[in-house]
Order: C-alpha cells, then structure tokens, then sequence
C-alpha cells in the first residue's frame, strides 16, 4: 500500500514536467538519434565513411576555424563582460545606472542572427553609414578587403553578444560575495588586493570558468549570423553543414552533413558538462 503511494507520489510529482520533457523528447533526443544514426549509415548498411571524412582537409580547417573564432569570442565576452559586471555590481543594486546595464544586456544578448549581421552591414559593410562617412571625411578604408565577410568579422560580430551574455551570467556569482568576507579579510590585516587575490578569485574562478564555457558552446552553435555575414565558402563547421544539406555531393559523400552536425554535438556536450561541474562547485557558496 505504501509502495503504491509512493510510486503514485512520483507520479504526480512528475506530471507536471511531462510538457519539458515532451520537449526535450521532440526537439533534443529525437533529433540526436537520427542524426547519430545517420552518420554511421547510408543505404540501409553501416559504413564510417561519413565519420572518417571528418578527418579530411576541408572539415578539419573549418573545426579549427570554428573553435578559433569560438574561444577568441569567448575569451574577450568573459574578461570585457566580467569587468563590466564588476562595474554594474559595484553601483547601489537601486542605482539607474545598474538597472539600465543589466537590462541592456539582457537585450543585446539575444541580439542575433541576421538582425545582428546587417546592422553591422548598414554600419561598416561596403556602403555602411561609417564606411561613407570615413570616407567622405578622410582616408580611412574602414571596409578594406572586405574583412567583415570573414573570420576576422566574426570575431567582432560575435563579441557583440558574447560580451552582454557573460554580464547576465557571471552577475549573480559577483553578487554572490558576501559583504562579510570582505569585512573578516580587512579585520586581519589583508589589503584589497591581498582580499581580491585570496579570497574572491579563488570563489569566483569556477563561476568565471564556467561563464567562459558557456560563451564557447553560444559561439559554436551559432548559425544564423554567419550565414547572413559570409555567403561563399565554409569556414566554420555550421556553414559547411548548410553546403552539405544543399549540395548533392560533398567530398564525395551524400549526408555528410549528419557526421558534421555528430561532432559539433560531442564538442558542445563536453563543453556543457565541464559547464554544468563548475556550476555546481559554484553553487556550493552562493547558496
């Protein structure tokens, strides 16, 4: 009879995540297995193929590409995004100024996709707002070669978001610091570098680490913008998977694009594990 209640209990418990996990069925689970699946298969039999052209030339150039542009974006978004959270937590929590960041942040941070490419097209594109007026005013080439149709404009399109994400998600742990440490350091004797140095970096290093990951995976699976940014070539694995599912034949291979979107998932499966280990070693002191 207990037995029954419990796992009635459970049950109930349980009902009201069915819509979460009906999703995460639909859109997660279903589509890792199909694409699992159809990486390892063509024609109905199993092959490697699809797996061991990941290790040519081409896939090869746009992974390292992917994870250059990924980490460089990530590595700016989390030291510019941590000293402008150091900034926003230093002001009153009911400052103007606090509120206005944090809330601007929040905007710009789901400032994406082509929206987010052709507002820097219409600014620093060939006939951008800054782009003519530089050149109306001086001989400053702000278009150049056309870099902001390449890695090197990635890099700066990307940062755009990554540095208003790494606000929204490394506040809470600057918030977190209680203002008790800070008073027990200075009560012994510590300065506050000494206070900053052995104290709130050691707690804040996994929250910042963490942040930093997240930004990577963001970058990684970011599609939209670079599609709208670089319309020939693949130099990133989202852009190569996009040729893949509109070409006939790649590297001689139908469905490549199931073994490329096989890695990237792997790629950001660890990064997001690493994510979720150092969130838990975080949360242990922000409780």
């Amino acid at each position: 009879m207990s037995a029954s209640k419990g796992a009635g209990g459970r049950v109930r418990n349980t009902l009201p995540l069915a819509p979460f996990l009906l999703y995460l069925l639909v859109f997660l689970l279903i589509p890792t297995i199909a694409i699992v699946v159809g990486s390892v298969s063509q024609d109905g039999g199993f092959t490697t193929d699809k797996l061991q052209a990941l290790f040519g030339g081409a896939a090869m150039r746009a992974l390292g590409k992917s994870v250059l542009v990924s980490a460089v974006t990530a590595v700016i978004g989390a030291v510019l995004g941590a000293v402008l959270s150091w900034l926003v937590v230093s002001a009153p929590p009911t400052s103007l100024l606090r509120r206005t960041v944090t809330s601007v942040c929040s905007v710009l941070a789901q400032f994406g996709g082509v929206m987010l490419a052709f507002a820097f097209i219409a600014t620093i594109g060939y006939s951008g707002v800054l782009t003519q007026w530089f050149h109306d005013h001086g001989s400053l080439d702000l278009y150049g070669s056309g870099w902001l149709y390449s890695v090197k404009g990635l890099l700066l399109v990307y940062s755009y978001f990554q540095i208003p994400l790494m606000v929204i998600v490394f506040l809470p742990a600057l918030e977190g610091l209680r203002v008790q440490w800070r008073e027990a350091a200075v009560s012994l004797g510590a300065t506050p570098r000494q206070y900053w140095t052995h104290v709130a970096a050691p707690l804040l290093a996994p929250a910042f680490l963490g942040s930093t990951l997240l930004l990577f995976a963001n970058a990684f699976a970011a599609y939209a913008t670079a599609a709208a940014l670089i319309s020939q070539g693949n130099p990133i694995v989202p852009l190569m998977i996009r040729t893949a599912m509109t070409s006939e034949v790649v590297l001689g291979q139908a469905g490549f694009a199931y073994a490329l979107a096989l890695e990237m998932v792997v790629v950001v499966a660890v990064v997001m594990t690493l994510y979720t280990l150092l969130l838990r070693r975080t949360s242990r002191w922000l409780r």
